[in-house]
């Protein structure tokens, strides 16, 4: 066979990785990366960013990949046929002493396999290993050639688009595009990445660290479980509520009726100061509670941070799937998951652990 027909079986398995690698790079680049790049003045980086800021462009451009990786394949196979089985047949005869229509499928078989093996290696795992370890390098060098693969395929791919929306829908299903995401355990790498780059101090990965797990923390593991929770009773005289309040280390307590499972409301020291302050006198417990918020002990941690912003509220009543309190849950405890101990504001810390007011 000819040094030709060899050059060309290359050149297709080379053209495959080629889009092996543009897709990887395409997928694994970091968005930020290119466009402090392109700030720069890099062209490459410019040329790139607004592919990776819209997701419908990069969709697309995965799709030239794609079809580019699809072509080459099939080219190869079909190539590699047509020009190296038949100069493999008077080979096999002359081993086998076959005939030549009965050595014709087994010189196919074997230029398949031999094709397949060649392209899995050269045409896929390498170029995808090399985009995986440097996703930048990969995405910039191959940027230009895939904007010119994208413009020739343009009718190929809207095509092929329109076709998999249609089925898409058909089986009731939206169609996506794709973005650059991050699974959380990316995240956790890319912070590991940045501390041994220096780029972030040992505390600073610490607090990013505990941020990334808070989503995955429930209410039951932050909260002050019932046992540890001392509330006022509604019916206790308003000199000994004083007395509580003066004594407690906390300024936000919570107020029951018989029981730790009746909650009514929230006692502000604050309230309390300011309503004698303006009327010189002292108020029953019911004219300055504030309403009291419950959460269930299963809710995340982030979404009840969320709930206390929406909420304007400090403090929340957690009860359990019977409707019982199982708790008392504060901003500072979930404060103390991302930055350690909080002390509540405009009291000194507790006396002692485990009293919770």
């Amino acid at each position: 066979m000819s040094a030709a027909a060899w050059a060309v079986i290359a050149g297709l398995i080379l053209v495959n990785a080629f889009y092996v690698a543009a897709e990887f790079g395409g997928v694994g680049v970091r968005r930020t990366r290119i466009a402090a790049l392109a700030e720069q003045g890099h062209y490459l980086a410019r040329l790139l960013l607004p592919i990776v800021e819209d997701a419908r462009l990069l969709d697309r451009y995965l799709s030239a990949t794609q079809i580019g990786i699809t072509l080459s394949s099939l080219i190869l196979g079909a190539y590699g046929q047509a020009v190296l089985a038949p100069a493999l047949v008077p080979t096999l005869i002359a081993r086998t002493r076959v005939e030549a229509g009965t050595a014709e499928s087994p010189a196919a078989g074997i230029v398949l396999v031999v094709l397949t093996i060649a392209q899995v290696i050269v045409g896929e795992q390498v170029p995808k290993s090399l985009a995986l370890q440097h996703p930048t390098r990969s995405a910039l060098y191959t940027v230009v050639p895939m904007r010119w693969s994208s413009r020739a395929l343009t009718w190929f791919i809207d095509g092929l688009n329109a076709t998999s929306t249609l089925i898409l829908r058909l089986f009731g299903l939206p169609s996506l595009r794709h973005r650059h995401i991050h699974s959380p355990e990316e995240i956790d790498l890319l912070i590991v990445e940045s501390r041994d780059g220096g780029l972030l101090e040992p505390e600073e990965q610490r607090r990013l660290h505990r941020a990334l797990r808070l989503g995955l923390r429930s209410v039951r593991q932050v909260m002050v479980p019932r046992p540890r929770v001392h509330g006022i009773e509604a019916d206790t005289p308003l000199d000994e509520v004083v007395q509580i309040v003066a004594e407690s280390p906390y300024t936000r307590l919570p107020v029951y009726r018989g029981t730790l499972d009746r909650v009514v409301g929230i006692l502000h020291t604050h309230d309390l100061a300011l309503l004698q302050l303006r009327t010189g006198s002292r108020p029953g417990l019911d004219q300055i509670l504030r309403p009291v918020v419950t959460v269930s002990e299963t809710l995340s941690a982030d979404r009840l941070l969320k709930l206390f912003r929406e909420r304007r509220t400090h403090q929340a009543i957690v009860v359990n799937e019977h409707g019982a309190t199982a708790g008392l849950v504060t901003l500072e405890d979930v404060l103390a998951e991302l930055l350690g101990d909080v002390a509540d504001e405009l009291k000194p810390a507790p006396p002692r652990e485990g009293a919770r007011t």
